[in-house]
């Protein structure tokens, strides 16, 4: 009985109810489609992306169905730590999706960093995450199937979002159904766009060719103002945003001068990366000081 008022919860949660062939989802795993929360028709999910505990505190205080936990959201989102991982899961009520994405950039990695990857999906999985989130890409812009295989492996029953590596895609039909293949539950996208107002209508074509299939959300600059719009043109049940605000610090001594970061802020197809030869030469300077 259980399993059949699932079914029906996940069918309302979905607006559903009339697309039969959309039953494969529940039958494959009921268990990554228990619904977050009751919700009303016409409702939709509020996943809200944060970047610590207090953060995420304050998004479920806010009304946050779920949240995407990530750290460095100002170079997109990159994996957090254990500590803020299991910080947070100690904390929130509500389920937390794990970012996983070993640096900024593109999503291009090498063999050490598909290895990194693939053990914090792990850490994340064993700490107790309802999901996870990550992506990666081939040269050529096609999903990369190998290494998403293992993904959805080591995710296991935890529920599985390609996250916006979805954007950089060069066909984005193709790579939605390479998705739907491979077991992923939902694909965040802005649509191809800088942000989702701009990508809307391919949204709503992604989210008609995917056929209940897999979950379209919608996320990338979704606001207060055009959710509305956001919601009826694409039609998605399923909505990530940041929703942050800027705070000054709490310190009473402020030095102004140093600066923790670079002074250049990198594009999305560049790489900060240690130079073997700058490393070399910087240890012999210092071997031989000057007098």
């Amino acid at each position: 009985m259980g399993s059949f008022i699932r079914l029906y919860e996940y069918l309302d949660m979905l607006r559903l109810s009339s697309d039969v062939s959309s039953l494969w989802l529940f039958f494959q795993d009921p268990v990554r489609c228990i619904p977050i929360r009751q919700k009303g028709k016409g409702m939709v999910i509020c996943e809200v992306c944060v970047e610590g505990v207090m953060s995420a505190l304050t998004a479920e205080a806010g009304g946050a169905d779920r949240i995407e936990l990530c750290a460095g959201l100002v170079d997109g989102g990159i994996t957090p730590s254990l500590g803020t991982i299991q910080g947070v899961l100690d904390r929130v009520s509500i389920p937390t999706v794990v970012l996983v994405r070993p640096r900024r950039g593109d999503f291009l990695y090498s063999v050490e960093e598909k290895d990194v990857l693939i053990r914090d999906i792990r850490i994340a999985r064993e700490s107790g995450a309802y999901g996870i989130a990550t992506g990666a890409l081939t040269r050529d812009g096609s999903v990369d199937r190998p290494l998403m295989r293992r993904v959805r492996d080591e995710a296991g029953p935890s529920s599985l979002t390609f996250h916006r590596a979805f954007d950089m895609v060069a066909d984005p039909m193709q790579s939605l159904e390479v998705l739907i293949e491979l077991g992923v539950d939902r694909v965040l996208t802005s649509g191809l766009e800088r942000n989702v107002p701009q990508g809307m209508e391919m949204i709503r074509e992604l989210a008609g060719q995917a056929g209940g299939r897999i979950s379209v959300m919608p996320g990338g600059g979704i606001t207060a103002d055009n959710v509305g719009s956001v919601v009826s043109t694409t039609g998605a049940t399923e909505i990530h945003f940041t929703a942050t605000t800027e705070s000054k610090s709490a310190m009473a001594h402020k030095n102004t001068r140093p600066r923790m970061g670079g002074d250049r802020v990198l594009g999305e197809f560049e790489l900060s990366l240690t130079d073997q030869e700058k490393v070399r030469r910087i240890r012999e300077a210092a071997a031989a000081p000057e007098n």
